[in-house]
């Protein structure tokens, strides 16, 4: 996030995009109530669900899935041509306005609405009220970044932050709601291909050299690794032989999951290191048992970039350990010693080799986290990002076009399928799939429907019916609501035994590499005739 979760309360207009705020974010939520209910903030939500969070909302839009290019095009055409943009924003800290504004000028209401179904009326009015806030904050989850285009899609977020002056501000930003709870922080210490810790380019000669002078070794490799949607076509044809999994059950939640079940079948060697047993685990050569938040000491950092203590409450049951002690084991067991005494000592060592967290230490985050970046031992940390310049000087608008889903409904597959998670369940269930209450709550999966479908395809409340993509298919429970949008379907990914992903599409984004699970074609058919 530019912001922290607590400046959401300042925004004088919120926008959700691309997020269950209420199920996936059930505590920020909170944060957006309060600033609509008691502060009087204006809230727009883009979802074609009809989500909890809308009930808040001032504005419920709901465009077709895959189009959020067009609407937000369509936005920024509006608020350059009525002159509503910050010129003093725009001249004096962006570069890239005219490429801009020579892109969206095609992308008229009437014209975005034959892309998106958004009635021009309503995006004219997103754009002026947006344009008119003084500080406005988007909030958007993983229904931005899981299509094809999900990196253009954050762009051009970008793009509209940039263009009302919204970035640097309080109560303003483009805020990423993280899916995990450490996520953040495991791409802060280089849990990606392309860097080391702190976003340093692998490719760097000199992070190279430096990394190699810290760590006592040569020869660093300085080509980056493999995405892990690159991993799994590779483990098929047999150019990857071994997988070691940490943390992740890519057996449910992997898409195109016949696909991906002959990929791992296909592997000579599979390690897997979790606290629980999963679908992945059950496959695995070497399950390797580990310890979770509450039975170690460490850092967590969370969506809002806050470094923040973990402190072990609860000894570990049998043999599980602390993943560091693991990886430590291992890693000199094949070579090189790695010995610390404790977590602290690892965060010593992240703030040498990190120019972000280089003044972030326990003592200092002892009672409250810190915001990286944190570069010295005297600085206060960065609540909001970019309040002089960005970090390459002038933001940089990103002209871009918008590109339709790799997938779309035709006569054989006539409806949308969009994924994600219910309030009761985690992810792919591991941990909340153990709770009776949890499991009381949300028994089993569903598909959630418009009542205009269900009659169109003869199905009732309750009913069993059978969801079949052009890969694959499953069998779930009718669940006909005012949620859905006639032409688009909902399932959530959190059963394995009712796989969603056994559907989706395994098309990536082209530069995260991120699959398109928010988005493919099915068809449906009763159970039983």
């Amino acid at each position: 996030m530019t912001n922290t979760i607590g400046d959401i309360e300042q925004a004088d207009l919120i926008l959700i995009v691309g997020s269950n705020t209420t199920e996936n974010h059930p505590v920020l939520s909170a944060f957006v109530k309060r600033a609509v209910t008691f502060r009087g903030a204006k809230l727009i939500v883009l979802d074609p669900r009809r989500i909890k969070i809308t009930d808040f909302a001032h504005r419920h839009i709901r465009p077709n899935l895959g189009t959020d290019v067009a609407w937000i095009n369509g936005m920024m055409h509006v608020i350059i041509k009525e002159g509503l943009y910050d010129k003093s924003f725009v001249e004096n800290r962006t570069e890239g306005f005219e490429e801009l504004k020579l892109i969206v000028e095609k992308y008229t209401p009437e014209f975005v609405e034959g892309i998106t179904g958004i009635p021009s009326h309503q995006l004219e009015e997103a754009a002026r009220m947006y344009a008119d806030a003084n500080a406005a904050s988007i909030l958007y989850c993983m229904g931005i970044t899981q299509h094809t285009t999900g990196t253009d899609n954050v762009k051009s977020l970008a793009n509209l932050s940039m263009l009302c002056g919204n970035l640097g501000i309080p109560g303003g930003g483009v805020n990423p709601l993280r899916g995990q709870n450490n996520v953040q922080g495991a791409c802060d210490m280089g849990g990606l291909p392309n860097v080391v810790t702190g976003y340093q380019p692998v490719a760097d000669l000199a992070v190279a050299k430096k990394m190699e002078k810290a760590w006592g070794v040569t020869g660093l490799p300085t080509m980056p690794g493999l995405q892990v949607t690159q991993m799994i076509p590779k483990a098929l044809d047999g150019e990857l032989k071994a997988l070691y999994i940490v943390g992740e059950n890519p057996l449910v939640s992997d898409p195109d999951l016949n696909h991906a079940e002959k990929a791992f079948q296909n592997l000579d060697f599979m390690v897997v290191q979790d606290i629980f047993m999963t679908e992945t685990t059950r496959q695995a050569d070497v399950v390797l048992p580990a310890s979770c938040f509450a039975e170690k000491q460490g850092t967590f950092t969370n969506t809002e970039r806050r470094v923040q203590r973990v402190r072990k409450a609860i000894d570990a049951p049998g043999d599980a350990r602390e993943d560091w002690r693991i990886i430590c084991d291992l890693s000199s067991r094949m070579g090189y010693e790695m010995s610390y005494e404790n977590a602290g000592e690892i965060m010593a060592e992240i703030a040498e080799v990190t120019p972000s967290y280089g003044g972030i230490d326990y003592d200092r985050i002892e009672n409250e986290g810190i915001h990286w970046p944190c570069p010295a031992a005297e600085h206060p940390g960065t609540p909001i990002l970019h309040t002089e310049q960005f970090t390459r000087g002038r933001g940089l608008f990103h002209a871009i076009e918008w590109i339709p889903p790799a997938e779309t409904p035709d006569k054989e597959y006539p409806l949308y399928l969009t994924t994600g998670r219910l309030l009761y369940h985690y992810h792919t269930g591991t941990m909340t799939r153990k709770s009776d209450g949890l499991n009381n709550r949300a028994p089993e999966s569903f598909v959630e429907i418009s009542l205009p479908d269900a009659k169109k395809h003869d199905l009732q409340d309750g009913a069993m019916v059978n969801i079949k993509s052009r890969r694959g298919s499953i069998d779930v429970r009718v669940k006909i609501s005012d949620r859905a949008v006639d032409g688009t379907v909902f399932i959530p990914f959190h059963f394995a035994e009712r796989a969603a992903n056994r559907l989706t599409h395994a098309a990536l984004d082209p530069v995260s590499g991120i699959p398109e699970f928010k988005v493919c074609a099915v068809k449906l058919e009763r159970v039983g005739g």
